[in-house]
């Protein structure tokens, strides 16, 4: 067997940033450091942060006043920031900036007055962020059928906002089906899926029929390493989307030549390195990087930890 590791993978700047921000506030307050939500979307990682002194919660109210609280890498609503100034904690944002732009252009689609179709699904933590950002005037609008169906007030006042996390194709096909229902729908200046997962994406697709079984390293709750197992099956091979070396089946590679690899943008690349070494164990008889887009993007950490 021979294993094909796709490049870019892994850590995108955003997570970077956010894990770096649990990390800075726990060096610089001590911990607990409270962290509303998964700060990314990988066990291992919540788990390593966890045993650093990082508490994750989902309710605010369980957070003794006082203390530092960091909002996720998927961001949230506004009024998530007024409770955590009601309740007298100290917030810090790690909202990726990607997605705060996405939250950006939906106040300022709010502002002209315009309905927001927002592209995404409804479940979505970052979904239910910018929603929040104008709940009265934003619909959700998940699949092709869903656009062709959904009705809006105005028809020649509609805005359109994606979630970052998409399959690029899919979020292709369901805006083709707002711009054609909707001429004057009004987009944002630059597109809301982001660059990492554009490129894995776009990596998948670069090795279509020369892969007999696909391994996306990721969590079963992250958007972006879903929408990769997704891709990956369409090219018509087995896609099987795992945390680590523990859930592998070694019957999934019977009578398989060539394994594509490559992992969400929030999967450290331990969770790689161990799930290749599982192979190897396998048999597979060597391991080659497939060059991709490279990824220079930084972004810089929340003020308070700068």
């Amino acid at each position: 067997m021979n294993v094909l590791l796709c490049r870019p993978r892994g850590f995108c700047a955003g997570v970077e940033r956010a894990i770096e921000t649990v990390e800075r506030a726990l060096a610089k307050y001590g911990p607990p450091i409270y962290v509303r939500h998964e700060i990314v979307h990988n066990k291992v990682v919540v788990q390593d942060l966890m045993a650093k002194g990082a508490v994750f919660v989902d309710d605010l109210a369980v957070v003794p006043a006082g203390s530092h609280v960091i909002f996720s890498a998927h961001g949230v609503a506004p009024q998530v920031f007024e409770q955590a100034k009601n309740f007298r904690l100290n917030a810090i944002d790690a909202t990726c900036p990607l997605v705060t732009k996405v939250h950006v252009e939906s106040q300022r689609f709010s502002r002209q007055g315009l309905t927001i179709l927002l592209i995404g699904h409804h479940d979505h933590v970052e979904v239910e962020g910018v929603v929040g950002e104008a709940p009265e005037r934003t619909i959700v609008v998940a699949t092709a059928k869903a656009a062709e169906e959904v009705q809006v007030p105005d028809p020649d006042k509609v805005a359109v906002l994606t979630q970052t996390t998409l399959s690029v194709d899919e979020a292709m096909r369901v805006m083709s089906v707002l711009k054609r229902r909707f001429p004057k729908l009004r987009a944002p200046r630059k597109e809301d899926i982001c660059y990492a997962t554009t490129n894995r994406q776009l990596a998948v697709k670069s090795l279509h029929g020369k892969v007999d079984v696909w391994l996306v390293i990721g969590d079963r709750m992250s958007s972006n390493s879903n929408r990769l197992r997704e891709l990956g099956a369409d090219s018509g091979v087995p896609a099987y989307l795992v945390l680590g070396p523990n859930e592998i089946d070694a019957a999934w590679f019977f009578g398989m030549q060539n394994i594509g690899i490559t992992s969400g943008a929030s999967t450290p690349e331990s969770s790689v390195q161990s799930v290749v070494a599982k192979l190897r164990e396998l048999g597979a008889s060597s391991v080659e990087e497939v060059d991709g887009i490279e990824e220079s993007i930084e972004f810089k950490l929340p003020l308070e930890l700068r």
